[in-house]
Parts: structure tokens; C-alpha cells; sequence
């Protein structure tokens, strides 16, 4: 399956796994690789930049194939040190970066000449628009229906993604809502080069999740998750349970942040991976969840991915083409 994503980032497959907080470790990402997609090691997963590097290093001994390092920067009251990851990136020889979160403009400064291919998420055309004007590889755009933050314009992937097909001349890879092999072709005959998958990857047998979680994603149906932060203009799609609840309510009622600061706190939300209970904090999954029913390696997944796309191209669109 031979798209522009996969010249360019010298991979077998057209699919690819983003960044996630807590998640993107590197027995996950080095299974991603080894089943011939993209994985991304999530660079503020590791307490320090010097961690960052023995995490890629460990990457390294689990596969041979290409894989790269998410770094998300946002505002904050103390930062981490962005520029420290992204310089622990190159010195590390990695060669693709996906960036998020907001203009990756002075860490391109650094990736560039360095060689640094750069993947940048952007959840609307005016910044995937921008993104490209600044000179990134690709753009990954992400539609309501993903985990995480989905920006503020609720424009759903359907549309979003021909969209930004229409828009953009750079390398256009889907995010949102995609966990099988229907998903990867309806993403490439939107027009898209590539599919990118969250919450489904982590669903599967290396991913770095307690069991529990695993299992209370294959009971989940597309119910299962909320919108938390709304009134805040930083809106992040989570699992529905206790806490989100919670959340939503404090919102509602006008609540401040500093009303439900602890709430969101990412603290709660690592030991919900850690522990198994899925009501000990906020933890992200996406609209996908509904479509996952089993916990696969990510070999079998990918290999199912790609049979899918195989006869739903072959099989059912190729008679209604004929026809």
C-alpha cells in the first residue's frame, strides 16, 4: 500500500500511531514499526529529556524499522523544557517528529537542518494552512471524533478531512474515529495520504495499559466519552466516567479552573493506566472505541487492517465500480 506518506516516512503501511500521553512507550512503538506503520514514542511521557533518550535507545533494541517522537508543547505555568526534548530528538538520530499543540514555527528552526522530518496536528485548515506555509512534511488533521483535544470548530472528519485535501499540497494524514480497515479507506478516498490511530493501538497486547482499561474499552460503545473543558476553550474528549462527569457539572454551574484543577489533574489521570480503575482520573479515548471488540498484538491488528482494505476495495467497491 504505496501513498505519499509511506515514500516519505520509508514505511511498509499507511497508518500511523500518534502520540499519547502515558501510552506512547516504547514496547508499543517499536511493535507499530515492527507491523510496518509509524509509531511515536510520546516525548512528555519521560520525566526529563535524558529519559526521553534512554527511551529511544530502548526503541532501538525492540526494532531496526523507522519510528518517531511526538512533542506536544501548550502554554503552561511552568513549562517543561520544550527546546531540552526537541534537542534530545536530534541528538538522538531520530528522524521524524510529530509536533502538536500549537506553532511548531521555532522547533522547525532546530529539526530542519538536523534533517527532522516534521508530522504537525493541526484539528482545523486554517493552521494545517499554516503549518505547511511554515514548511512541515505533513500534516495530520484531526476530526471531532478523536481523542483528546479536538479543537474548538467541531467540524466532524467527514468533512474535515476532503477539506483539507482540497486545501493543502503537503503529505495529509486522518485522525479521528478510524480503527479498522474501513477506516483506512474511507481516510484515503477522502483524500488522505495515511490513517492515524489513538485510542485503537492502545487497545492492543504491548500497549503500556492495565488490562482493565483494555477490557472497559472493548465494553465501551461510542456513548462512552465526553467532552470536558468546553468552557475553557481548551476542550479535551475523555472517557465518560466519574470524574469527567463531574467535570461537566462543575462547568455548567459556571465553575471556575481552579474548581476542577485537581480534577484534570494528569497525576490521576497515569494511574488510571497504572491501576486499572477507570474512574481514578481523566484519561482520554476517542468516538473509535465503538468499533474496538478485542485486544490484538499489533501485528494481528495491522495485518487485519490491511485484509479489510484489501477486500472492501476488492470486494465491495470494485463490483460497484464495474457496475
Amino acid at each position: 500500500m504505496k501513498t505519499r506518506f509511506t515514500e516519505a516516512f520509508g514505511v511498509e503501511l499507511p497508518l500511523m500511531q500518534g502520540g499519547m500521553q502515558w501510552v506512547g512507550r516504547a514496547e508499543l512503538v517499536a511493535a507499530v514499526a515492527n507491523a510496518g506503520a509509524l509509531g511515536c514514542i510520546t516525548a512528555l511521557t519521560q520525566p526529563t529529556p535524558e529519559d526521553l533518550s534512554k527511551e529511544i535507545a530502548r526503541c532501538r533494541e525492540l526494532t531496526d524499522r523507522p519510528f518517531g517522537v511526538n512533542l506536544t508543547f501548550l502554554p503552561a505555568i511552568d513549562p517543561p523544557p520544550y527546546m531540552e526534548y526537541a534537542q534530545a530528538i536530534v541528538d538522538a538520530g531520530v528522524k521524524v517528529v510529530e509536533t502538536a499543540g500549537n506553532n511548531p514555527a521555532r522547533f522547525l528552526e532546530l529539526f530542519k537542518p538536523a534533517g527532522v522530518k516534521t508530522i504537525h496536528k493541526a484539528t482545523t485548515v486554517r493552521h494545517a494552512l499554516k503549518a505547511q506555509a511554515l514548511g512541515v512534511d505533513a500534516v495530520s488533521i484531526d476530526g471531532f471524533d478523536c481523542a483528546g483535544h479536538p479543537g474548538e470548530d467541531d467540524v466532524p472528519g467527514l468533512v474535515l478531512i476532503p477539506a483539507a485535501a482540497d486545501a493543502l499540497e503537503t503529505i495529509l494524514i486522518a485522525s479521528g474515529g478510524i480503527a479498522d480497515g474501513r477506516g483506512l479507506v474511507a481516510a484515503l478516498a477522502l483524500g488522505a495520504d495515511a490513517a492515524n490511530m489513538g485510542t485503537r493501538f492502545m487497545c492492543t497486547a504491548e500497549s503500556p495499559v492495565h488490562e482493565a482499561i483494555k477490557r472497559h474499552l472493548v465494553d465501551a460503545d461510542e456513548r462512552g466519552t465526553v467532552h470536558i473543558l468546553r468552557s475553557f476553550r481548551n476542550t479535551s474528549r475523555v472517557a465518560r466516567n466519574a470524574v469527567s462527569e463531574r467535570v461537566v457539572a462543575i462547568e455548567a454551574e459556571g465553575g471556575a479552573f481552579e474548581d476542577v484543577r485537581e480534577l484534570v489533574a494528569g497525576a490521576r489521570g497515569r494511574r488510571v493506566y497504572e491501576d486499572g480503575d477507570p474512574d481514578a482520573g481523566i484519561w482520554t479515548a476517542g468516538l473509535s472505541q465503538a468499533l474496538i471488540h478485542d485486544v490484538p498484538t499489533c501485528a494481528e491488528l495491522v495485518e487485519r487492517i490491511v485484509t479489510e482494505a484489501d477486500a472492501l476495495i476488492g470486494e465491495r467497491l470494485g463490483p460497484i465500480a464495474a457496475g
